[in-house]
């Protein structure tokens, strides 16, 4: 859906014009310079930022769209009332990067990917939906359109712990903030990695950009012996201003932290992994899966898992917000090795305060890549068993937690019965299911026939695993059947986030 804004100004995209993704696109209609109206957050023709905050139980309120062959990642719907749309997110809008990943041309299910994972907050970088069409037709698809921040600029997540000099800074300012931090020279501070003449964003987690001094102060005195700092070094600031860019607490790199998340890989033994996973509520008071009972001197224990540690992620994906019959599915689809990431209480209460994933704090973190999973378990959720001879393969699939198996599919008028669509992290995607497969036959039986569609509609009452036996895809067939069918709009998938 394309936004409905004035595209009286989009002349002026008619001519060629260069981008440098540290300082911004050099052309009037796009441009982030000095001389656009700031306080206009309806600007559609230059690329804006929306910083979104997850309100308590809720999602950031907006719909994910991605179309068929393109790369684009369309803001198909903005509910009313929440943080998307309070912050100018718009339909029609396409993100061009998450909080400081370019994802112009990454799969959908990476874009999903990273919003989830930035937990509470995240930076979108968008453009409107016609201004991108228009430059997209000029420039072609390999010019970026998305201005960032460069790779060693960026703000700063400091935990600075009181020595006998106190803190380490002391702090410039009016009666209300912005403030500015002037450290002391071998301080606190300077040791927890601030940089000097640094703005001060947020103390714990909270913004001082509104508090008055007094404010700030009493905040301080309350941290006790230690205290969290986003802060932001001249350099970012300034280059944030010229790009138009929020200092964001999710583009931030940590410094110092007091904690971090932890990678387990774990490869099940003959007394299975050695733990009990549990739904409860944590320290922000939300529902999360809790790790108990680890039986000493199992997989589980030797991998360093703790009883008490908050599940992360499961195969690098995120699990906030998924209920405990879903997050067993995840970990059962591995198979008998299992990637999971973790953090301890003391981790937990750490990012629940500041507001932030510890997902965004994995680079310092050691995880291996997670194992294909092994097809031979029976709990296994979904499997894919070797291709035959003619190409075709066969998929074993389980029902999730919601007793669907996660995809779609779609019988034409040539016989063919196809894939239409596919959930991502459902069984279907797990076991490599894609849109286009041609399915061959159901549990044994051939697909071609006058009572498919009658034998397709009662798929869901198949006693579980359904067989699924595919031919290879044929791209070439398959942009054929689209464009007959569905026309060049066809949408691939759609995603509440």
């Amino acid at each position: 859906m394309e936004a409905t804004a004035d595209l009286q100004d989009t002349a002026l995209l008619t001519r060629k014009f260069k981008f440098n993704p540290r300082l911004g696109i050099d052309n009037p209609a796009l441009s982030l310079a000095e001389d656009q109206d700031q306080s206009d957050p309806w600007n559609l023709h230059r690329p804006r930022f929306c910083l979104l905050s997850k309100e308590e139980e809720k999602s950031f309120g907006f719909h994910l769209q991605q179309q068929l062959g393109k790369a684009d990642h369309v803001v198909c719907r903005v509910d009313p009332g929440t943080s998307a749309q309070r912050h100018g997110l718009r339909e029609g809008d396409r993100i061009l990067a998450v909080n400081n990943s370019i994802v112009e041309h990454e799969d959908y299910a990476v874009v999903v990917r990273l919003i989830r994972a930035s937990g509470p907050r995240v930076l979108l970088t968008v453009l409107a939906g016609h201004v991108h069409d228009v430059v997209r037709a000029q420039q072609g698809s390999d010019v970026s359109l998305c201005p960032t921040l460069g790779s060693e600029v960026r703000p700063r997540l400091c935990h600075v712990v009181k020595d006998q000099g106190g803190f380490g800074f002391s702090i410039t300012h009016g009666a209300r903030g912005p403030f500015w931090l002037v450290l002391s020279s071998g301080g606190a501070a300077e040791r927890s990695g601030v940089p000097p003449g640094a703005r001060l964003l947020e103390v714990n987690g909270v913004s001082v950009e509104k508090l008055t001094s007094n404010q700030l102060n009493r905040k301080l005195w309350q941290s006790g012996d230690q205290v969290t700092l986003l802060v932001a070094g001249p350099e970012v600031e300034e280059q944030c201003r010229q790009l138009g860019m929020p200092l964001a607490a999710p583009l931030a790199e940590g410094w110092a932290l007091p904690a971090k998340p932890r990678g387990l890989n774990i490869e099940k033994g003959p007394q299975g992994f050695g733990f009990l996973l549990r739904e409860e509520k944590g320290p922000d008071g939300r529902l999360g899966q809790f790790l108990w009972d680890v039986d000493p001197g199992l997989p589980a224990d030797k991998a360093g898992m703790k009883a008490g540690d908050r599940l992360v992620a499961v195969a690098g994906e995120s699990v906030d917000g998924l209920g405990h019959e879903e997050t067993v599915s995840r970990i059962r689809a591995q198979g008998s090795r299992v990637s999971l990431i973790v953090v301890d209480p003391e981790a937990d209460r750490f990012f629940s305060m500041v507001r932030l994933s510890p997902l965004l704090f994995l680079e310092n973190t050691e995880i291996a890549a997670p194992p294909l999973a092994e097809t031979k378990d029976l709990l296994v959720e979904d499997a894919v068993e070797p291709s035959s001879p003619g190409g075709s393969r066969r998929c074993l699939l389980y029902p999730g937690p919601g007793g669907g198996y996660g995809f779609r599919l779609c019988c034409v008028a040539s016989g063919l019965c196809l894939i239409s669509q596919v959930t991502p992290g459902g069984s279907a995607a797990q076991a490599g299911l894609q849109m286009g497969d041609e399915i061959l036959e159901v549990n044994g039986y051939p697909v071609g026939g006058d009572n498919d569609l009658d034998r397709l509609q009662q798929l869901a009452e198949v006693e579980p695993p359904l067989c699924l036996t595919l031919a290879a895809r044929n791209p070439q067939r398959l942009e054929a059947w689209i464009s007959s069918e569905f026309g060049k709009d066809w949408t691939l998938a759609l995603e509440q986030l």
